[in-house]
């Protein structure tokens, strides 16, 4: 079993649908400090170092028990978007978005004994359609507070599909982790069959 330094049920949904057992930790991490620390960084970098922090905050030495830590973060037109403090920022957030293109970028990170010894990051490009004033209104209405949680402001597996016109990329990098390259590391730490 390993342990996931999150509370994202996304995160937690991909896991136990692909048969990984886990036990969820959410680490206590100041992640706008870390982002302002690391200033003008490159997004994949900077999902990486928010990843890590993650897992090495719940990873300590001596402990041999595997942590995952994951994080997502949103860039527009080479400006970085947090989760929406309040309704009206998502609003703004969705407004900023509209008609552009979105990256998205989700890292992973495994750590044991208070050391990262994995990390991937990967990038998916979301098209966003032009959004009307009406519509992200009615979009709120149905999916707030819910996408309060969300870099991006949505959820794909809910009404946050009718953001996009186009998507290119891998699902699981979508919804919040690099999935794949995730389990495949967990066959190589042992923690999954071969």
């Amino acid at each position: 079993m390993i342990r996931l330094a999150s509370k994202s049920a996304s995160r937690q949904a991909m896991l136990r649908a692909a048969g990984v057992q886990f036990e969820s930790c959410p680490a206590n991490v100041d992640e706008r400090a870390l982002e302002a620390e690391l200033g003008a960084a490159p997004p994949p970098l900077i999902a990486a170092a928010l990843a890590q922090a993650k897992a090495l905050a719940i990873s300590e030495p001596g402990d041999a028990t595997l942590t995952l830590g994951s994080d997502s973060l949103v860039s527009v037109d080479g400006q970085r978007f947090d989760k929406p403090a309040s309704r009206e920022q998502a609003a703004e957030h969705l407004r900023a978005f509209s008609g552009k293109r979105m990256e998205l970028h989700s890292a992973a990170v495994l750590a044991r004994e208070g050391r990262a010894i994995w990390t991937h990051a990967d990038c998916a490009t979301l098209h966003v359609r032009p959004l009307s004033d009406q519509f992200i209104e009615s979009y709120l209405e149905a999916e707030w507070p819910e996408v309060s949680y969300c870099v991006g402001v949505f959820r794909i597996e809910a009404m946050g599909v009718q953001l996009f016109e186009r998507i290119e990329g891998d699902q699981f990098t979508v919804l919040g982790m690099p999935l794949i390259p995730v389990l495949g590391a967990l066959r190589e730490q042992g923690e999954l069959q071969q």
